[in-house]
């Protein structure tokens, strides 16, 4: 009969449990892929004291009893390793087709993960009250508002879930209402009275200075539409035949690209408005007073270099010294250029040789 493995106290060891020379415990598992991998800690059991000068850990029996509970239940212990900060970005590359708004918000939830402290801790070491203390402590005492929790933990709940469903955590501790923990601080936007409304439409339209966007207002009163829905309309939208408005886009901006077109907020944005007259007759006067966009060339590098070679051309340089500047080999290639010159060039040329000449054109 084999003598049973003990520690230095004598005590028994389990099996996949060793003490090494430097008196940490060891513990070696094989996970569900035949992969082999260690835990170590200076303590064996939870009642053993912390070494001193050691960084404190869970017991080696701790883990071991964790690790035991992961392999049955098919979670991968070595993922949750990761820190939030890691796992927030890892959820974020999953999330290719949102809108560029979204994607703008993802971005804000990182960099502030970047900078707090609890983007670095570990996923597997955030419990239900870790999370509850830490959105506590962003209103309390970073002075979060609600608005901008709610954004946070909109990124962080989903990201959790993901680690739950690949089988890295057992529960998602941000799986909890926002109310319940926080105080709901938001304004509460509330709808103006028809006489309130009539009065700043009055201010509106005999300021010197307001009186210009009072349509606008008008509008945005008499429909319900979002201010970028309203930006983003074309003169097609507007339908005065059928008296109808169809809203399909919204003006949104961005730091980086500055603004651009995209679909309404949600697919039940797209829809058709009636119009009364008197907001046709706000939007015949936006229309008459718009100045439509003119058609504005398309600027190159090459461009720049095309406009030189032929303004060179038009002020009457000799096609060989112009093929010398334009560095062409070819001297086909800076004959091209002169092709577009144009009758009004052509007019411009023959007077500037009559007048070098000293002739005049004879009258009828």
């Amino acid at each position: 009969m084999s003598e049973k493995r003990r520690d230095a106290k004598g005590r028994i060891l389990h099996n996949g449990e060793i003490q090494l020379s430097d008196g940490r415990y060891r513990f070696k598992y094989v996970d569900h892929n035949g992969q082999e991998h260690y835990a170590y800690s200076w303590r064996l059991d939870h009642n053993d004291p912390q070494p001193k000068g050691k960084k404190k850990c869970q017991s080696i029996r701790e883990m071991e009893k964790k690790i035991q509970a992961d392999l049955f239940d098919h979670i991968n212990t070595g993922g949750g390793s990761m820190t939030v900060l890691a796992l927030v970005e890892r959820y974020v590359t999953t999330r290719n087709n949102v809108r560029p708004t979204t994607m703008a918000g993802y971005g804000t939830v990182i960099n502030f993960l970047t900078k707090d402290p609890f983007g670095a801790r570990k996923i597997d070491s955030i419990k239900l009250s870790d999370a509850k203390y830490w959105i506590v402590k962003l209103q309390d005492k970073d002075g979060k508002s609600f608005s901008s929790i709610h954004s946070i933990r909109g990124v962080l709940r989903p990201a959790f879930q993901m680690a739950v469903d690949d089988d890295i955590l057992r529960k998602n501790p941000f799986a909890f209402g926002l109310s319940e923990v926080i105080v709901n601080d938001s304004v509460t936007r509330e709808a103006i009275s028809r006489d309130e409304e009539r009065k700043f439409l009055r201010f509106v339209e005999e300021d010197k200075h307001f009186c210009r966007y009072y349509e606008g207002i008008y509008i945005l009163f008499k429909t319900g539409l979002r201010i970028s829905e309203f930006c983003g309309l074309i003169v097609s939208d507007v339908d005065f035949e059928a008296h109808s408005l169809r809203v399909e886009r919204q003006l949104q901006k961005r730091s980086k690209t500055g603004y651009y077109i995209e679909d309404t907020k949600t697919s039940s944005g797209e829809r058709v408005l009636p119009l009364s007259k008197d907001v046709e007759d706000c939007f015949r006067r936006i229309i008459d007073r718009r100045n439509p966009p003119e058609d504005e060339p398309k600027v190159t590098p090459h461009v720049c270099r095309h406009t030189y070679c032929s303004n060179m051309a038009k002020s009457g340089m000799n096609p060989k010294t112009l093929q010398y500047l334009m560095g062409h080999a070819d001297i086909s290639v800076t004959l091209n250029t002169y092709t577009h010159v144009k009758f009004e060039d052509a007019k411009a040329e023959v007077e500037k040789l009559n007048a070098e000449s000293g002739t005049k054109p004879e009258k009828p």
